[in-house]
């Protein structure tokens, strides 16, 4: 039930993921005269790959997180969160109200011992390989002790999900100095100098170089750089089609760059990047974006299916336990 255009877009990239020979078991949560609609539509293979799990509630996106979470105890978000706890699935996956994921996730889960704050990843393209960015919303006051823990957490993903066995870990900052910044991260500089995957500061510019496999920051500066990198891939695309309409020439022009432009378009797209993972809570939880398309709910299902395998969850509590 969660993103804007629940249940619709929710059940088509469900259907869409079950077209898949490897699709993994779903718990869909929600009505069950939904689920039982949805269920009858689907080949008898596919419909063997789903149990429906009733949910008689939902949360909002209006709605205070944290006060809806315990006042709606039979709302599909509470309910999922609790297949975790139990051990009846593996991965936790919503585009419903972030808030309201971290705080079914903080409540039921429980911070992995020794996590001073969870933390929500996000994978950003570059002109090499991709880069994680930690944190991209979930905490938009820090302690320099977070960013320590941080970057813990992003070495365990990209050791584990992007195959980068010493992966080479960043703080932005406004220079690349240990003197700059404000006194937070001047301290947070000091303390991630003891860990061997640090490298030092980057600015803003150096994002998109991929000289680095993750960088670590305070929620606010990450979901402002999340929505600006967001904002300018949709204004260049948009530039791009207005330019190439223009005239004759750019229409003749616009055919030929087209096998190089949509690579381009590929690699900026909000849906191939399907969720963002919560890390630092004691299971998988991934958050879709709010206005997530069927595409991006296909791309959560087989990204949840990768942190399930890769048991990730388990593979961040050892690395905390054994500092």
């Amino acid at each position: 039930m969660g993103g804007d255009d629940a249940p619709q877009v929710v059940l088509e990239g469900a259907r869409h993921y079950l077209d898949d020979a490897s699709a993994a078991d779903l718990s869909l949560v929600g009505p069950p005269d939904l689920l039982r609609s949805f269920v009858e539509s689907l080949a008898p293979e596919q419909a063997a790959k789903v149990k429906s799990v009733p949910a008689s509630e939902q949360i909002g996106f209006d709605e205070h997180p944290a006060d809806a979470v315990r006042r709606k105890p039979d709302s599909s978000i509470v309910v999922a969160a609790k297949l975790i706890k139990d051990g009846l699935a593996d991965v936790f996956f919503s585009a419903g109200s972030t808030g309201a994921v971290m705080a079914a996730a903080t409540l039921f889960l429980r911070r992995v011992k020794g996590v001073s704050r969870p933390a929500i990843a996000t994978l950003i393209p570059t002109r090499k390989a991709p880069v994680l960015m930690l944190d991209s919303g979930a905490n938009a006051d820090v302690k320099p002790e977070y960013l320590v823990d941080f970057c813990i957490l992003a070495e365990v993903y990209c050791r584990e999900l992007l195959g980068r066995p010493k992966p080479r870990i960043a703080l932005l900052n406004i220079g690349e100095e240990a003197s700059k910044g404000s006194e937070l991260y001047q301290k947070a500089h000091r303390l991630l100098k003891a860990n061997p995957a640090f490298i030092g500061n980057i600015e803003g510019r150096d994002l998109f170089s991929g000289d680095f496999d993750a960088f670590v920051c305070d929620g606010f500066s990450g979901n402002v750089v999340l929505k600006t990198i967001e904002g300018t891939a949709g204004f260049m695309m948009h530039e791009l089609k207005d330019g190439f309409k223009s005239s004759l020439r750019t229409k003749l022009g616009a055919a030929l760059a087209l096998p190089a432009l949509k690579p381009l378009k590929a690699k900026m797209s909000a849906e191939v990047a399907g969720a963002a993972p919560l890390l630092g809570v004691r299971g998988n939880v991934l958050i879709g974006h709010g206005s997530s398309s069927a595409a991006a709910i296909y791309y959560g299902l087989k990204q949840s299916a990768a942190l399930a395998e890769a048991k990730l969850a388990a593979k961040i509590e050892a690395a905390f336990n054994g500092r």
